[in-house]
């Protein structure tokens, strides 16, 4: 049977030794983030997804979901955990108080979405689209909007879809055709279908809030005419009490890979009453609030994936007999060894730890730049900080889902034969984790938007908010002979990157095929080195604390983490370069 047990170590070791949270205290909403209340609610919520939450997994993904007549029934259980969920304020963690919230930073939102990922990845879906509806809504809506629709969205008694893809736009949305015709009481009738919408229709909540991209009459064709609408499944009085159900319905629900207990439905809108949210044909502005929301979270998904998979491997490795050592028996009383002690076998482990504590940090610290970006008083601070996570944010989508489901299979390969099969249940976080890869823009979307549209900006600006803070990190401890082994790699794979980016800049405008061709994996390059930069910044801090007589065994495994990712992690970016400044020309050149 599978395990999980919430990391709470190393989350309090990224929240108050790494990024030292107690720094921002002056600033809105840190007041209360301080280690006080930090270690209680780490440990509220962990203990709910311990207990709660990862129970339900392996039989939600057996019994799977219910369709019947239009409506969706989750699997037994799942109503009451929601339930648990939403007692215990977690829906409104983050949101604005103005609005029954609790005012808190994301950075704190972080490592519950990760234990939420880790516990249930099928539950988690819902309550993170709902974060993303807030968003968009608390950014983007009148205030009659907010008014009325907020308090029970950020309760978590209502829950909040986004719904973009139709059967002919996936990822070019200017194809959309569904409509939206004006009404003479100011709202619209939206009429249209949307496909693959992740909790469309569910029984958890008692209204379900669509924010829909359609067309206006008249709107211009692409992108530019496309505007964001709000339909609520129960229509809402000015009390906001339930009114008759609008006119949208849910025709079917798909049979998929993985995911079994979350429900991805075809939503038909006939004529369903809707109010625009933001400005006509300013749809696709708006909805990338959430997106880009969205975008983050699914990356934690990757995460959360990677961290269950991890702990799994190295439970079982230590557990599993199998041959001896090849330096001769360590447990000479028993028939075998555990699979622990053979290198390969290590070679995975540390592969998965080294990816989960390296991107919990990395997912961490852009929560943190997401809150100073918002909240930080000073503008140059709130605009560095914003450069960092529009830089970042196709990095993490992408790596973090890439690293998920690569982490989940090494997780099979660990348990042998026995991962194959559904009993010790890590068969399953492989065919969950595979769809973060696609949904929220295809990882080959998220470099398109790396190379295409975040490099440029400001003849480089983004680039600096990342390039500048690593180069003063490796000048401080160019001469420590103890971070040396840390930040010579860093400062050489540092050029790598840095090379490879004036590679992408110059093809991209002289040959747009080679900068595309060699998207994915400058965007993979990005994601390694990044990861060395906040390998190297935690084998410091962990260097720092030995040193004030901390805890040996978790900061020695802190630095031997970061020294096995330096050495046999980091060097992939070299292979990367080679492949990505041959051009183009092998890609585009053959017949297929």
């Amino acid at each position: 049977m599978p395990q999980y047990k919430a990391p709470i170590r190393d989350f309090q070791f990224i929240l108050n030794d790494y990024l030292k949270l107690d720094q921002y205290k002056s600033i809105n909403g840190f007041a209360d983030a301080g280690e006080e209340l930090m270690t209680p609610v780490l440990e509220a919520a962990g203990q709910m997804c311990e207990e709660v939450l990862f129970p339900l997994n392996q039989k939600g993904d057996r019994q799977g979901l219910r369709y019947d007549n239009g409506k969706v029934i989750l699997p037994d259980g799942f109503k009451e955990a929601y339930a648990t969920y939403v007692e215990g304020g977690w829906p409104s963690f983050t949101c604005d108080t103005a609005y029954g919230g609790q005012g808190l930073p994301e950075v704190l939102n972080m490592p519950l979405m990760e234990m939420v990922c880790s516990a249930n990845l099928s539950f988690g879906l819902t309550p993170g689209l709902s974060h993303g509806a807030y968003n968009a809504i608390m950014l983007h809506g009148s205030d009659e909007l907010k008014r009325k629709y907020l308090p029970k969205l950020v309760s978590g008694h209502w829950s909040g879809v986004m719904c973009l893809t139709e059967p002919q736009a996936g990822t070019d949305l200017g194809l959309i055709r569904t409509k939206a015709e004006p009404n003479v009481d100011g709202s619209y009738a939206i009429t249209g279908t949307k496909i693959f919408i992740s909790s469309g229709e569910q029984d958890l909540t008692e209204n379900i809030l669509h924010l829909i991209l359609a067309r206006l009459p008249g709107a211009p064709a692409g992108t530019k005419g496309i505007s964001l609408f709000l339909a609520s499944k129960f229509l809402v009085g000015d009390d906001g009490s339930l009114g008759e159900r609008n006119k949208l319905s849910c025709s079917s629900i798909e049979h998929k890979m993985g995911l079994h207990a979350s429900p991805t439905c075809v939503m038909q809108y006939d004529g369903a009453k809707a109010w625009l949210v933001g400005e006509p044909h300013k749809g696709m502005r708006a909805m990338f609030t959430m997106m880009n929301s969205a975008r983050l979270y699914v990356g934690v998904q990757g995460l959360g994936i990677a961290e269950v998979a991890y702990q799994n491997a190295l439970a079982y490795a230590k557990d599993r007999l199998q041959s001896r050592a090849i330096t001769g028996a360590k447990l000479p009383s028993k028939p075998a060894d555990p699979i622990i002690v053979h290198a390969d076998v290590r070679r995975m482990i540390l592969t998965m730890q080294s990816f989960a504590e390296g991107c919990r940090a990395l997912a961490i610290e852009v929560a943190l730049k997401n809150d100073l970006a918002h909240r930080h008083p000073d503008e140059a601070v709130r605009k560095e900080a914003d450069d960092f996570v529009q830089l970042l944010t196709p990095v993490l989508k992408s790596y973090l889902t890439d690293g998920g489901f690569e982490m989940a299979s090494l997780a099979v390969q660990v348990h042998g034969g026995y991962g194959y099969i559904g009993e010790y249940g890590v068969e399953q976080y492989v065919r969950d984790a595979r769809i973060t890869m696609i949904y929220e823009g295809t990882n080959g979307i998220q470099a398109l938007d790396l190379v295409g549209r975040k490099l440029p900006v400001g003849a480089g600006r983004y680039l600096r908010s990342f390039f500048h803070p690593m180069d003063a990190f490796i000048t401080k401890y160019r001469n420590d002979p103890a971070m040396a082994e840390f930040t010579k790699p860093l400062y050489i794979h540092m050029g790598y990157l840095q090379k490879a980016t004036l590679w992408i800049a110059m093809q991209g405008l002289a040959k747009p095929d080679d900068a595309a061709g060699g998207a994915v994996e400058y965007q993979r390059m990005f994601a390694l080195v990044a990861l060395a930069y906040v390998w190297a910044r935690q084998a410091q801090v962990a260097q720092e604390k030995l040193t004030a007589g901390g805890d040996k065994e978790f900061y020695g495994a802190k630095i031997a983490t970061a020294r096995f990712y330096m050495q046999k992690i980091l060097p992939q970016t070299i292979s990367l370069l080679t492949s990505l400044t041959a051009g183009s020309k092998s890609i585009m050149e053959p017949t297929l």
